[in-house]
């Protein structure tokens, strides 16, 4: 018997249910709407992310009824993540339970407002050309879709005869991105309450300038965080905090696009102490000494990291490839750019031991004049304390090469199923500098491979690299000479 009444049971215990959600939610609907503005405002955090995503926890001072409310939190960002929004209470923890919310992104401009009135009455005010007098009339927006169709009295217009008088605004058509919650308060009125949520808009990277010394051998190196804001709010006198690392995301929602133009202000950076840095989890966490405030569609800087004469070393690079070893080819390349590097250690030792956030790194050295001149960047990623940071700077213009490929020859098998080759190979390397430079030839080389002769005395760094290290006297050339067998 209890068997065959457990479903009307179930039912009976759902309609209830539902009964009281929808009374609540009715109940909730007629509720006055408190509002929260920036002016409630106590303090803000910004942790930004790389890859366009940041948190933000917003502490505000608002006034609650005992029971039922409805706060309103203007100012939110635009392209808030509302699934990841959470309001709780500071000064009465578990005191706020939160019965439903809404992030009404719908902001209000001309058109929206006249999209919100289709099917309702407007009054339509003209004015004479002459007398200036004016009248008005009732019209029923019909459509306003590409343009708008108005019915007046028992004629149907396209356009807009006059100015358009609405009664009121919508509900749900607000000037700024506001979250809706609707929340029973069992504790004090006065409450202070943090909303944190995840947002994209906000975005950092760092950039790097190095000046390098006038004999190439040290640089002062400055680094930058770059803010941009394109949220759709601003975060006055937040505390700014940048993760660096790749924070693994399941993919987001499309964002919603601001309907509001980016402006691209940019402030400019002021010199300031470094960034303090800590590990979090597996990642870098730089935390600014002092509030900044971040504003709405603004390119700001922040200063960083500063270290001065840091030991550098300059290298030029030659760079072979590994396809010329299996066939006969003769001239390889003649005037063949010369790579430059400049690497530096991160290391308390070289003045720095700072864990680096990817970013752009650009290279300056002065003239004759004293005049800083550019003479390149590199990207470099996010670099841990005690590692090598090498730059690619360009190519050089006063040292270049001439390569070819002066004998070759298969040799008998070795054994069935495999080849084996002896190739010989002259580099004439040339420097039209008034100082001797150093190259270094860094040839590819596959399979089981050995010199056999050479005309100076190379390294086998890896299982596929030879390199030498050739001195070429100033406004002069050296010729390196060496010859492999390769085995496949």
């Amino acid at each position: 018997m209890s068997l065959k009444r457990q479903p009307l049971k179930r039912k009976l215990i759902l309609l209830a249910t539902l009964s009281t959600i929808y009374t609540g939610g009715a109940f909730a609907m007629d509720l006055d709407e408190t509002r929260s503005t920036l002016n409630d405002q106590q303090n803000v955090a910004v942790t930004i992310y790389n890859g366009d995503l940041a948190l933000v926890k917003d502490t505000r001072h608002v006034k609650l009824k005992t029971g039922l409310n409805a706060l309103a939190l203007r100012d939110v960002s635009a392209q808030i993540r509302p699934e990841t929004a959470l309001l709780r209470s500071i000064n009465a923890p578990g005191s706020l339970t939160l019965l439903e919310q809404n992030f009404d992104f719908d902001l209000l401009t001309p058109q929206k407002l006249l999209e919100k009135y289709v099917g309702q009455s407007v009054s339509i005010v003209k004015t004479h050309p002459t007398t200036g007098a004016e009248t008005t009339e009732k019209a029923t927006v019909l459509s306003a879709n590409n343009g708008v169709v108005l019915k007046i009295g028992n004629r149907i217009e396209t356009g807009i005869p006059g100015r358009i008088v609405y009664d009121d605004v919508p509900e749900n058509l607000r000037d700024r991105p506001t979250l809706v919650t609707q929340i029973n308060n069992k504790g004090a009125t006065d409450q202070t309450v943090e909303l944190s949520y995840l947002t994209g808009g906000l975005g950092w990277k760092a950039d790097y300038v190095a000046e390098l010394s006038p004999k190439e051998d040290s640089i002062d190196l400055s680094g930058w965080v770059t803010l941009t804001n394109t949220s759709g709010a601003s975060y006055k006198n937040a505390k700014l905090q940048l993760v660096a690392g790749d924070v693994n995301r399941v993919q987001p929602p499309q964002i919603f696009p601001m309907t509001k133009a980016m402006h691209g202000d940019v402030m400019m950076a002021e010199a300031a102490a470094p960034m303090a840095e800590e590990s979090l989890l597996e990642y870098h966490l730089y935390t600014l000494d002092r509030p900044t405030t971040i504003a709405e569609n603004q390119t700001k800087q922040v200063a960083l990291l500063s270290a001065s004469n840091v030991p550098a070393r300059k290298e030029l690079v030659l760079r072979g490839a590994d396809y010329y070893y299996q066939s006969s080819y003769g001239d390889l390349g003649t005037k063949m750019k010369v790579n430059v590097f400049v690497e530096f250690d991160n290391k308390e030792a070289s003045k720095l031991g700072m864990p680096l956030p990817k970013g752009i790194l650009r290279v300056y050295k002065k003239d004759n004049a004293g005049n800083a001149q550019f003479v390149g960047e590199d990207n470099i990623d996010h670099t841990p304390k005690n590692e090598v940071v090498r730059l690619k700077l360009g190519e050089s213009f006063d040292v270049t090469a001439d390569k070819k490929q002066t004998n070759f020859k298969v040799l008998p098998n070795p054994q069935k199923g495999h080849n084996a080759y002896e190739s010989a190979y002259e580099i004439v390397l040339k420097n039209a500098k008034k100082e001797k430079m150093t190259v270094i030839v860094q040839e590819p080389i596959s399979g089981d491979w050995t010199i056999t002769s050479e005309s100076q005395p190379h390294k086998k760094v890896n299982s596929h690299l030879a390199v030498w290290k050739v001195e070429v006297p100033a406004e002069s050339n050296t010729t390196l000479s060496y010859k492999a067998v390769v085995k496949y």
